[in-house]
């Protein structure tokens, strides 16, 4: 039976979604240099959470110095981030959403001219200079995204995601092409998804038993194969030890890329997946009530909402209300994303960084 955008999602542990909506992990530019909480980044997430997602989601926060992608990234390496993190988990909480933190490390992408340290990967890299991890070098990554959501968890937040999509040093781990390490966390794909499961376990065993973890994929691009995705996606899915997958399709109804899997839409290739329970989000082009729907009506649990939420922050509330409910034409001018709730920094980078969404 096809669910309604306002139906509540029951997650197998802790508080359970209000409705269909889950905030996107979007990147901002608002924290502070040193990966503190700024002001500006604290009343976008909140007014998020006002505007009535389900689920509110942080940017992707590094969990290594290193890991530094992007001015302004949210930081959750170091125990001198809890402050901000613990006011942001109670503002939005008290405005009736879930929270969760992404977790993440920018690996091949990541900015040595930020974090002043050496761009890392899982194997050496001519063309950006990175430098391949050691064994225990990758030990200790799994340690760290560990500690960081246990940090997480100590500052309030019902959850944390792990970024394995968009060629983020997660996701570099399972490519076949390039993922050629001869350890334990390269070559077969049990070795390349490896990383993931170590930082699973390692949550599970220590943190709260309420405590949530989702996980983001993205099946295509930065030399994923679309096969092992969906062989991944549903071991994700039914292993029993994360609540949500969030599979991020860059639009949910177009065609795959690889020729094997044409002929339909690429978020059927995952709603029909067997799912043990887990429940399943896609993320991708919904910029209206309509589509939202549709996704639901394809066998998604729920949607993540990236650019209508930076439109809109009350996306979720216009979307139940009213079945009709678009976003707003772009471009749109600055007025109306500072009205929004973006700070000048998310504004110009939406104006310089996304063509055609922000009026000169």
């Amino acid at each position: 039976m096809t669910q309604n955008l306002s139906d509540a999602v029951t997650l197998r542990r802790g508080p359970a979604i209000k409705n269909r909506f889950m905030l996107a992990p979007l990147t901002n530019f608002q924290s502070n240099a040193d990966g503190t909480l700024s002001d500006d980044e604290y009343n976008w997430l909140v007014k998020r959470a006002t505007g009535g997602f389900g689920l509110t989601m942080t940017c992707a926060a590094h969990v290594q110095a290193s890991g530094q992608g992007f001015p302004g990234q949210l930081g959750i390496w170091s125990d001198k981030h809890l402050p901000g993190l613990e006011r942001l988990a109670k503002g939005i909480r008290a405005e009736g959403s879930v929270s969760s933190v992404q977790v993440q490390h920018s690996g091949l992408r990541a900015d040595p001219k930020l974090s002043g340290l050496p761009r890392v990967a899982p194997w050496d890299d001519a063309e950006s200079g990175a430098r391949a991890l050691s064994t225990g070098e990758v030990e200790q990554l799994v340690e760290d995204f560990i500690a960081a959501s246990l940090r997480a968890e100590r500052a309030g937040f019902d959850g944390v995601e792990l970024h394995g999509a968009h060629g983020y040093l997660l996701c570099e781990f399972l490519d076949p092409q390039h993922n050629l390490r001869t350890d334990r966390y390269g070559g077969s794909f049990e070795n390349r998804t490896r990383v993931f499961w170590e930082i699973i376990d390692g949550i599970r065993a220590r943190a709260g038993k309420d405590f949530q973890v989702g996980v983001r994929i993205s099946p295509e691009r930065f030399d994923i194969d679309i096969g092992e995705a969906l062989v991944f996606a549903r071991q994700l899915m039914t292993c029993g030890k994360i609540d949500y997958l969030d599979m991020s399709l860059w639009d949910c109804f177009k065609e795959p890329m690889d020729p094997a899997y044409q002929g339909r839409p690429l978020i059927d290739l995952f709603t029909e997946l067997e799912r043990g329970g887990t429940p399943l989000g896609v993320a991708g082009k919904i910029m209206d009530a309509a589509t939202a729907q549709k996704c639901l009506e394809h066998g998604a649990d729920f949607v993540l909402i990236g650019r209508g939420a930076i439109l809109h922050h009350d996306f979720p509330k216009r979307a139940i209300a009213d079945s009709a409910f678009r976003s707003v034409e772009r471009p749109v001018t600055r007025e109306h994303l500072r009205n929004e709730g973006l700070g000048p920094a998310f504004v110009d980078y939406m104006a310089t960084g996304w063509k055609g969404f922000v009026a000169d």
